[in-house]
């Protein structure tokens, strides 16, 4: 499979179990089949990532613009937010449900579910928890 930012090819890590393929010494972009990045979004759930080194070549450039074709089955990607904050996108293949991430969007993603960690913790009642209080006797 070929890189779907910068065209070189991917090269396949093992990481506790799952095959993730990157862009090494490319774009250093990260590519989940289905399934596979809900395995490391939030940053409880993996210290592996800690010990991968993906090297980025400085000289390639990435338009971060331009429509991704899927690696896997050629198929246009489609770009969203991964969470509700809004500020990682990863590309998706709605044919194949396989996931792109540039270079450093694992991190904001793992970012995302850290700090939202925080602020829920913090809260002496879940948001949630006074629209349901109607349902609720409280004695």
């Amino acid at each position: 499979m070929n890189c779907p930012a910068c065209t070189r090819p991917l090269t396949a890590l093992h990481i506790e179990g799952v095959e993730v393929d990157a862009c090494h010494g490319g774009c250093g972009g990260l590519w989940f089949d289905n399934f596979e990045l809900k395995r490391f979004d939030e940053p409880h759930e993996s210290s592996a990532w800690e010990q991968t080194m993906v090297t980025v070549d400085a000289e390639v450039v990435v338009d971060h613009a331009a429509k991704r074709t899927c690696p896997r089955c050629a198929v246009i990607m489609q770009r969203n937010f991964y969470s509700a904050q809004r500020r990682a996108q990863v590309d998706t293949c709605p044919q194949c449900g396989g996931n792109w991430l540039d270079c450093g969007e694992l991190a904001q993603i793992r970012a995302e579910f850290l700090a939202k960690a925080v602020r829920v913790s913090t809260k002496e009642r879940p948001v949630l928890n006074q629209h349901l209080r109607w349902f609720v006797s409280e004695e």
